[in-house]
């Protein structure tokens, strides 16, 4: 299963964020690896797999979302297509690790920088690029060439019930 968790917290860049949003309460996604680690691009260290808990105590509010994938089988397995979406999200994360924030695209979200480029990630532009890649989700147009953490929640929402934020 995929599963999403978007988040925020009361840092001054959870504030930008927040502001430059207008309406959106969530300032970072990262994804839930199956072994329960967090997999996400942060300003402090790029794109790394976090223990779950390390922002404890910081994050104000968080929503995991699950991204369906069709149904089960009758016998409890996973259609192979389906499992090749997951392992595909998954593995196309994994090789991210190690590259560094994309300051630029945050700093200048509006200034039109291609958020497709892999040579560094924000959180959601990489977890986009993820859901993308794995064929979750078709290649995404965005106006400004970007995909901020509420553009992302927001597509996401077309596609499963994205229940209220805890």
């Amino acid at each position: 299963m995929i599963r999403l968790r978007f988040c925020t917290g009361n840092s001054w860049i959870s504030n930008a964020i927040r502001a430059a949003e207008r309406d959106g309460w969530c300032t970072h996604v990262e994804a839930v690896m199956p072994d329960g680690t967090l997999l996400g691009a942060h300003i402090d260290g790029g794109v790394q797999a976090r223990p779950a808990g390390y922002d404890k105590g910081t994050m104000t509010r968080e929503l995991i979302v699950e991204l369906s994938i069709p149904e089960r089988l009758a016998n409890g397995q996973i259609p192979l297509l389906d499992r090749l979406v997951e392992e595909t999200f998954f593995n196309f994360l994994r090789a991210q690790i190690g590259k560094p924030y994309d300051t630029d695209a945050v700093l200048g979200l509006g200034i039109g920088r291609n958020w497709r480029e892999p040579d560094s990630w924000f959180c959601s532009e990489l977890q986009a690029a993820a859901l993308e890649a794995s064929g979750y989700l078709p290649n995404l147009s965005a106006a400004d060439n970007h995909i901020s953490p509420r553009d992302l929640l927001l597509v996401l929402s077309g596609r499963v019930s994205i229940p209220d934020a805890a």
